[in-house]
């Protein structure tokens, strides 16, 4: 009917140029003095087409004299969580994790971009993500179900695309430091069990959010595995 076509048109589709074929989550923290290249090197691999980059706080430098203003417990046990699938027990600032597989120090460009290169196949599910005044519609294709990927979680990421912080304390006092798609919450919205399906969810109005990213991840919430699925959305009008 035309009132369907028309609530259709309301929706805004995400804008890319191509599908993303690498995710790159960092681990960082405003009190470690070894992180600023990494954030700067954030800032800029951002600028790449079909590269998602996400910046994650974490909170366990706290204690070092100064309080990330973005820092959260949730970041940490992400990437605690990430470190025990691996099985390697490796949690460190400035850490770069790709396609939830791969990590390495998060300032060296050269491992970081090679990874994202091995393992772009692994980006395989195609996600649309389309929004509303009041609505996020997410889309997930079918795919066949193998004995590597069962099942995986949809998890939202809302972001902060550009934030500059003067730090006033600790090993990087004194500096302002650029921090780009700052991630502000993890919630798990659903699962996949390989047949296509939508989910719609109400828009985030009660949170500062200038975009989101959507992760189709296997593993769990508490020991996440490989990123099989990606999208991003800007908030902005």
């Amino acid at each position: 009917t035309l009132s369907v076509a028309l609530s259709l048109l309301t929706f805004t589709s995400a804008i890319a140029d191509q599908p993303i074929r690498g995710v790159v989550e960092l681990f960082t923290s405003q009190g470690c003095s070894s992180c600023p290249p990494a954030d700067a090197l954030l800032e800029e691999l951002a600028q790449q087409r079909g590269l998602a980059v996400l910046s994650l706080p974490v909170d366990y430098w706290d204690r070092l004299g100064w309080k990330d203003t973005y820092g959260s417990p949730v970041h940490s046990a992400r990437q605690r969580g990430y470190a025990a699938a691996r099985g390697d027990r490796a949690v460190y600032t400035p850490q770069a994790v790709v396609n939830g597989v791969r990590h390495m120090n998060g300032a060296d460009r050269s491992e970081i971009e090679a990874s994202v290169d091995l393992l772009r196949s692994s980006i395989s599910i195609p996600l649309d993500v389309s929004r509303s005044s009041a609505t996020l519609r997410i889309t997930i294709g079918a795919a066949p179900i193998t004995a590597a990927v069962q099942t995986a979680t949809l998890v939202l990421l809302p972001y902060l695309a550009r934030r500059e912080v003067a730090i006033g304390r600790g090993e990087n006092a004194k500096r302002r430091i650029t921090y780009t798609n700052i991630v502000r919450s993890i919630d798990v919205i659903g699962t996949w069990t390989g047949t296509g399906r939508t989910i719609e969810r109400p828009m985030m109005h009660d949170t500062e959010a200038d975009g989101a990213f959507i992760l189709l991840q296997t593993g769990t919430p508490e020991a996440p595995g490989p990123i099989i699925g990606a999208a991003q959305i800007s908030f902005a009008n």
